[in-house]
C-alpha cells in the first residue's frame, strides 16, 4: 500500500511539473516572442514556396492567364504572407483598439484560407460531374455565392462589434467560423471522396481508366481554349500528374478543417483555449501548425508538378 502511495505521489509531481512547464512558457514574454516569430518564419517559408511555384507555373504556361492552379498558389502566398506579418507584429496587434480590429486581423486570413481550399473542392466537383456527363454550369455561381454569404455574415458581425462590443456576438462569430470549417471539411469528404472512388473503380492500366483520364484531359483543353477571360480557367492539363494523389489531399484537407472546427468550438466557450491572446503561445503553435502550416506545406508538395507545355501533349476525340 505504501509503495502504491509513493507511485501516486510521483505521478502527481510529474503532472504538476508538466503543468508548471506549460504555464512558465505561456507566461514568459521571451518565449512568446520566440514562438510567434517561429510561426512567422514558417508562414513566410510556405508563402515563399507558393510564390516560387506560381512564378514557375506562369513561366511554363503564360498563355493560359489566371488558371485555377495559379489562383490557388497566389492565394496560398497571400494567406501565408499576411499571417506571417501578423505574427511578426503579434504584440502590436494585441494592443490595437478597438478590440474588433484584433479579431479582423487574426480572422481574415482564416476566411481567405477557406476560399483558397474551397477552390480545390470546386475543381474536383467540376471533374467529377464532367466525367459523369452532368452539367457543371451551376458550380461556379454556387462557389461565388457561398463565399459571398460567408464573408457578408462575418463582416456584418465585425461591423456590429465595431459599433458596440457584445461578448455574445464574439462567441457567435467563432461558432459561425467553426460551422464554416465543418462545411469545408464535408465538401472535401464529399467531392474528394467521390472523385477518388470513381477513379478507383478502374484498374490502373485498364482501358476504362485511360479513357476517363483522356476525357478529363480533353475537357481541360476545351475549357482553357474558350474561357481565357474567366476566373475559372481550369488547370486540368496537370490532372494526369496528380489525380492519383486525390486521396492524400482529401485526407489532409478534411482533417485540417475538422480540427479547426473542433478547436474553434473550444476557443468560443473555453477561456483556456483562447487563441486570440498573447499568453497562449504554445496553443497557438500547435493550432496553426495543425490547421494551416502543415496542411498547406503538404498540399503544395503534392501539387508541386508543373503542367505540361502547350502543344506537347496531343488530345484526340473519343469515339
Amino acid at each position: 500500500m505504501e509503495r502504491n502511495g509513493v507511485e501516486e505521489d510521483v505521478v502527481a509531481l510529474k503532472l504538476k511539473e508538466a503543468s508548471n512547464w506549460w504555464h512558465d512558457i505561456n507566461d514568459s514574454p521571451l518565449w512568446q516572442y520566440r514562438i510567434f516569430h517561429i510561426l512567422a518564419a514558417l508562414y513566410g517559408l510556405v508563402a515563399a514556396v507558393a510564390f516560387v511555384q506560381l512564378i514557375r507555373i506562369q513561366l511554363r504556361v503564360p498563355e493560359y492567364g489566371w488558371t485555377t492552379q495559379k489562383v490557388f498558389h497566389f492565394l496560398n502566398f497571400l494567406v501565408n504572407g499576411v499571417r506571417g506579418l501578423v505574427f511578426v507584429f503579434r504584440r502590436d496587434v494585441q494592443n490595437l483598439h478597438p478590440e474588433i480590429a484584433q479579431h479582423i486581423l487574426l480572422d481574415m486570413p482564416s476566411l481567405a484560407f477557406f476560399t483558397t481550399y474551397a477552390l480545390l473542392v470546386l475543381f474536383w466537383a467540376e471533374i467529377y460531374y464532367q466525367a459523369r456527363a452532368v452539367s457543371t454550369d451551376g458550380l461556379r455561381p454556387s462557389f461565388f455565392t457561398i463565399n459571398a454569404v460567408v464573408y457578408t455574415i462575418q463582416i456584418a458581425m465585425w461591423l456590429i462589434l465595431w459599433w458596440k462590443y457584445i461578448p455574445v456576438l464574439v462567441v457567435l462569430s467563432k461558432v459561425f467560423f467553426a460551422g464554416v470549417s465543418l462545411f469545408a471539411a464535408l465538401g472535401f469528404l464529399l467531392y474528394g471522396g467521390r472523385l477518388f472512388l470513381m477513379l478507383q473503380r478502374f484498374p490502373v492500366e485498364s482501358k476504362g481508366r485511360r479513357k476517363k483520364l483522356q476525357e478529363v484531359q480533353i475537357y481541360s483543353v476545351v475549357v482553357a481554349s474558350y474561357s481565357n477571360n474567366s476566373f475559372y480557367l481550369q488547370f486540368f492539363t496537370v490532372i494526369s500528374f496528380w489525380l492519383g494523389q486525390v486521396g492524400y489531399v482529401t485526407t489532409i484537407c478534411f482533417s485540417c478543417f475538422l480540427v479547426r472546427c473542433v478547436m474553434m468550438c473550444f476557443n468560443a466557450f473555453d477561456k483556456a483555449a483562447d487563441l486570440d491572446v498573447l499568453d497562449h503561445p504554445v496553443l497557438n503553435l500547435i493550432y496553426y501548425l495543425l490547421v494551416e502550416i502543415l496542411p498547406s506545406s503538404l498540399v503544395l508538395f503534392i501539387l508541386r508538378k508543373l503542367p505540361p507545355k502547350r502543344g506537347i501533349t496531343q488530345y484526340h476525340p473519343i469515339h
